[in-house]
């Protein structure tokens, strides 16, 4: 088959490898028929995720349609289509019976470690996958819902509802804001609304990127780049700060921003993947009553996401700017790439 493989920082091509085989009797192989990059492909592209290794199949969201099945699969049968969740659930380790899925502890790839796919072992940017665990790991399309659509569901809507809204602890009536109108930003937007926040503010360095937030559940936009950012933000919130401020880039100048803006007593969600540390001024933030959050998503709101999708209640549509046939991957990674140029947000290949 062919696959995107990497090979080592800064490189990758699109490559024949062996096609997946079932090694366990609860594996299922999947043709794919949607996928999609993730701004942690390019950190691992950059070199920030040393525990992928040369010759490793990327990518980790997917929509397919199952082709081979384990003995031990009886929920799923072969012509199912089905959402590959970003995260492996075993169903039985002590993390995933709490929900935490992303340290499930079944021995794929690495214990304690729920993110595999394109990380641990092969993954979904290929013509094939196979998915471990797949009674517990992979969730059936419904009629209606379209491989595009469901790919959202692998990562970035459950990541931006998970780590952004239930972790930044969003109530009803708060004000937010999420620093990068990025997909996963943009994803947190999205879903603000699902806890009840009235006023969700957008901050982004390009300012087309933040206006076009508004089509995504932003009551209002910020560009970062103007000197008095930071005033305006506070202008939104009679000057207190926001009750959550959400970093969805993965930079150490971002992660200082959602702290500056953050009103005495409120949440810090920290969305992005950052490659190297941060500084946090302790002596500053604990007199304040800040809470600061992150984390890998569990992706246990996937479910509950995709009714709301199926029912149209969430709107996903618009997340994809661009659409490739799977083997031009290397165009779809340079229009992702160059975002700011582009305006791409998320970039669908079709199996």
């Amino acid at each position: 088959m062919k696959a995107l493989v990497y090979h080592g920082a800064g490189y990758k091509s699109w490559d024949t490898v062996a096609d997946p085989q079932i090694e366990a009797p609860t594996d299922v192989i999947v043709k794919i028929d949607a996928t999609t990059i993730c701004g942690s492909d390019l950190h691992i592209l950059k070199g920030d995720v040393p525990a992928v290794r040369e010759g490793r199949v990327l990518g980790h969201e997917g929509v397919g349609t199952i082709v081979e099945a384990g003995s031990a699969v009886t929920t799923l049968q072969v012509g199912d289509q089905v959402i590959l969740a970003c995260i492996k659930n075993c169903g039985r380790c002590d993390y995933c019976r709490r929900g935490v899925h992303s340290h499930c502890a079944g021995g794929e790839g690495a214990s304690g470690m729920g993110w595999i796919f394109g990380h641990l072992i092969n993954g979904t940017q290929a013509e094939y996958v196979r998915v471990p665990y797949a009674e517990t790991s992979a969730h059936k399309l419904p009629e209606g819902v379209t491989p595009a659509q469901g790919v959202m569901l692998s990562d970035i809507l459950p990541t931006g509802f998970e780590i952004g809204v239930l972790y930044g602890r969003v109530k009803p009536g708060d004000a937010i804001a999420v620093i990068g109108a990025g997909p996963v930003g943009l994803a947190v937007m999205t879903t603000a609304g699902l806890q009840g926040a009235s006023r969700v503010i957008a901050v982004d360095i390009d300012e087309s990127r933040a206006r076009g937030a508004l089509d995504f559940g932003a009551t209002h936009w910020v560009n970062s780049s103007d000197p008095d950012w930071r005033d305006k933000v506070l202008a939104l919130t009679g000057g207190h700060g926001v009750d959550v401020s959400v970093e969805a880039v993965g930079i150490p100048a971002t992660f200082q921003m959602a702290l500056d803006i953050v009103r005495p007593g409120g949440n810090v969600a920290n969305v992005g993947v950052h490659g190297g540390s941060v500084s946090l001024a302790l002596q500053d933030l604990w007199i304040k009553n800040i809470n600061i959050s992150m984390g890998l998503v569990n992706t246990d709101t996937l479910p509950m996401l995709l009714r709301l999708v199926a029912d149209g209640a969430l709107n996903v549509d618009k997340f994809a700017t661009h659409h490739f046939e799977l083997g031009n991957i290397l165009a779809a990674y340079d229009v992702f790439v160059d975002a700011a140029k582009t305006k791409a947000r998320k970039v669908i290949l079709h199996g």
